[in-house]
């Protein structure tokens, strides 16, 4: 009697699954037609008592195929992303869908006796190229102007420059070449004989610049900046190895 009477509270007093209410999840058409949310969504239910059904609109979980969010598998080519709101519920099923459980789950799926889906895959982050709105073609004039007396610009001055300064295409290489350029004239040797309207300070005439001044705006900078970003980075091979 005790044991029905306990039953029959557990009965009355819990909260299933069923009756909680649903975490809203978009997706592309395509990813939402294969029929993989209806076969991995139902199982995440089973395994965790939290729902999720699939909206249209808008949801608290997003599938993307666009960064930024987690990248959760590939079909057809493509990178999905997952978006979670930071809540306990959400946040649980993006861990479900990282773990080895949700991936083979995701792999497990079918069409036509085929897995279309992956979610074992590296993601390579593309650093995208730093948008200069200035004039390149001004620029490349000004930088072998002003540069070239020093540095191999390109085709233009090739035989030209100092064997001790690294060419253009050798900086571009570099990973912060656009920090580089964007500051030229605080580094060293540059500080102590170039000068950009508005923003140095005039050199002292107790210390001349010791060789011709480089004199510069911030918008000749800007040319300078779009032209050095179409420059080919040289390839400068694998990193050393010590052992």
């Amino acid at each position: 009697m005790r044991f029905a009477l306990l039953c029959l509270s557990l009965a009355l007093t819990a909260s299933p699954s069923w009756c909680q209410e649903a975490l809203g999840l978009t997706a592309p058409d395509k990813v939402a037609r294969s029929g993989l949310l209806k076969h991995i969504l139902p199982r995440f239910s089973l395994k965790t008592g939290v729902r999720i059904q699939l909206e249209e609109t808008s949801g608290t979980l997003q599938i993307t195929d666009s960064a930024p969010g987690d990248p959760v598998f590939q079909y057809d080519q493509v990178t999905y992303y997952l978006r979670a709101v930071d809540d306990p519920k959400p946040q649980r099923f993006r861990d479900w869908m990282l773990s080895d459980i949700g991936k083979r789950t995701i792999e497990s799926f079918q069409i036509d006796d085929t897995n279309p889906f992956t979610a074992s895959f590296e993601v390579v982050e593309v650093e995208e190229a730093p948008d200069f709105e200035g004039d390149a073609v001004l620029g490349a004039d000004l930088a072998l102007t002003h540069c070239g007396r020093c540095h191999v610009i390109g085709p233009r001055n090739r035989m030209s420059g100092l064997g001790s300064t690294p060419s253009f295409a050798v900086l571009r290489a570099f990973p912060d070449w656009s920090d580089r350029f964007q500051q030229f004239y605080v580094l060293k040797p540059h500080g102590a004989f170039t000068q950009v309207a508005d923003v140095t300070e005039p050199f002292s005439p107790e210390r001349p610049p010791p060789i011709v001044p480089v004199e510069i705006t911030l918008d000749d900078l800007d040319a300078i900046l779009a032209f050095v970003a179409a420059v080919p980075a040289a390839d400068l091979g694998a990193p050393l190895q010590f052992q």
